[in-house]
């Protein structure tokens, strides 16, 4: 095999976790600190009439979401009222029903949205078929006429709208645009000849009514705005001005000319909005978001997995990263370890019983044990039954601590029981064997080398800001993996071993 095989299979590596690692972050807003905040809003309805004790239907267009924004959740609020959500086209409905009600009734529309931002183009979407636009004699006339104008004047979609607002918001309009506005001045009335007169022009447009979104705001004002299709897709413009582009904070509500809430069966129609903010974990608007862009992302990823499983998936990417430690710790600086894997095991134990108790009760627990295995080596024993007596032996020395750091009042030395039986069982096994064929000295190295390897695993994998990166970017193990595969092909000099070879540095040719 090719000596560059190691290194293209690291730079291949390298190359598709960070990849997912950016991806994540830049386009879908993954944040890269856990406790993130991210603003959501609550939006809310109130509907209030007064019943005239007949059937009552109350039909109210309520949120469906849009590039920008997507509804969380949302409830209605009534009592004895049935409710159901009707699509109708690019909107949606909720409508009340109740067979007979009488007096005042209230009821209450409320959803939590999210901003999202997918940064993507807006949607294309086929032209429309154009609707009439209901001008008739002289108005029709005045329309016919202010369309060439416009059309004449400018060179592409933008420019039509922009001109036609102009005109329409003139404080002193020519002729054409003072028919056709009947001396009414109003936003809406200029909103709806702008929309029928684009129409007019085989230009398919629409009204667009939402709200802004801010902190707080306690009577919110429904705002008009314009769309207009350019044969690919709905473009927005702002009508007391004709500018295109659609405000950050603005959120559509419904479009078309229908009107909010239409009321059978009751009188005294009140209508009043209302928006807070609140805030969340950033973490769960990136996951919105993702589902939106990448659903397959989520769906085949650690979030998807039951909340139990998800948090021993937690500790146990930790294991990775503390076997990488243990590379650069063995490789690099040229500590002594028993095993390859047991010192990061160690280290994970630790996190049960903190540092300072933990090395205690390893301390203990292995030299009682490493005692009793060498008495065991007189014995004669084969290997499974030594393997089995030491277990025994180990098992009962973690209850034997546990009941008498207990009744020292050492609550910590109850956490001994959490120690891996199995590594501290081979730990013990591994030291005699060495402790016999290489003498009391390596033991003794390789001991302290395996606890100075555990200890470092420990103070790395309890940060939780580590802990929080490799759960949420766990693509940044093959990062990892890579750093691995190059230090597999490290021949050089370790750290501990320089000073071996100081005096052939220091010898002069």
């Amino acid at each position: 095999m090719s000596r560059r095989h190691p290194y293209v299979w690291a730079v291949s590596l390298t190359a598709i976790g960070l990849g997912l690692f950016l991806y994540k972050v830049v386009l879908l807003g993954f944040p890269l600190t856990p406790g993130t905040i991210s603003d959501i809003w609550t939006v809310e309805t109130r509907v209030a009439f007064v019943a005239r004790a007949e059937p009552v239907r109350v039909s109210m267009y309520i949120l469906r979401g849009s590039q920008r924004f997507i509804v969380v959740s949302e409830n209605f609020i009534s009592q004895g009222y049935g409710v159901n959500s009707v699509p109708e086209n690019d909107n949606q409905q909720g409508v009340w029903s109740i067979r007979k009600a009488k007096g005042s009734q209230t009821l209450y529309y409320r959803a939590v949205i999210r901003r999202v931002d997918t940064k993507e183009p807006p949607v294309r979407s086929a032209p429309p078929k154009a609707a009439p636009a209901g001008f008739e004699g002289a108005y029709l006339a005045a329309a016919e006429s202010l369309i060439a104008e416009i059309q004449a004047q400018s060179a592409d979609l933008d420019g039509l709208v922009g001109e036609l607002f102009k005109r329409l918001n003139r404080p002193q309009p020519d002729e054409n645009v003072a028919l056709l506005l009947g001396g009414e001045s109003s936003m809406s009335k200029k909103v709806d000849i702008g929309v029928r007169v684009l129409r007019h022009g085989r230009i398919p447009a629409r009204v667009v009514h939402g709200i802004r979104v801010r902190e707080y705001d306690r009577d919110v004002p429904l705002i008009q705005w314009v769309e207009a299709h350019d044969g690919a897709r709905w473009r927005g413009y702002d009508p007391s001005t004709g500018a295109a582009g659609v405000p950050e904070d603005y959120l559509p509500w419904w479009r078309g000319d229908k009107p909010f809430v239409e009321l059978t069966g009751a009188n005294r129609l009140q209508v009043s909005m209302s928006v807070s903010l609140n805030e969340e974990e950033a973490i769960r608007a990136a996951m919105d978001r993702a589902k939106i862009a990448s659903p397959g992302l989520l769906e085949f990823s650690l979030f998807s997995l039951p909340i139990q499983t998800q948090g021993v998936y937690r500790i146990l990417l930790l294991v990775p990263l503390g076997a990488f430690l243990l590379v650069i710790c063995r490789n690099v600086v040229g500590l002594k370890t028993f095993g390859t894997f047991m010192p990061v095991l160690i280290g994970l134990a630790f996190r049960e019983t903190q540092l300072a108790w933990g090395i205690f009760l390893f301390g203990v627990v292995v030299s009682i044990g490493l005692s009793i295995r060498l008495y065991l080596e007189r014995l004669k024993l084969l290997l499974v039954p030594r393997l089995a007596a030491v277990l025994f032996v180990v098992v009962l020395l973690m209850a034997a601590l546990s009941v008498l750091t207990n009744k020292l009042g050492l609550q910590r030395g109850l956490s001994v029981a959490l120690f891996p039986m199995v590594i501290l069982t081979m730990t013990i096994e591994r030291m005699s064997i060495v402790w016999e064929e290489r003498g009391p000295s390596e033991a003794v190295q390789q001991g302290i080398g395996s606890l100075m390897v555990a200890c470092v695993a420990y103070v790395i994998m309890t940060v939780d800001y580590i802990e929080y990166l490799v759960f949420v970017f766990p693509e940044m193990l093959l990062v990892l993996l890579a750093g691995i595969l190059l230090l597999g092909r490290y021949s050089g000099f370790r750290l501990l071993e320089l000073p071996r070879f100081k005096a052939l540095a220091e010898r002069k040719p």
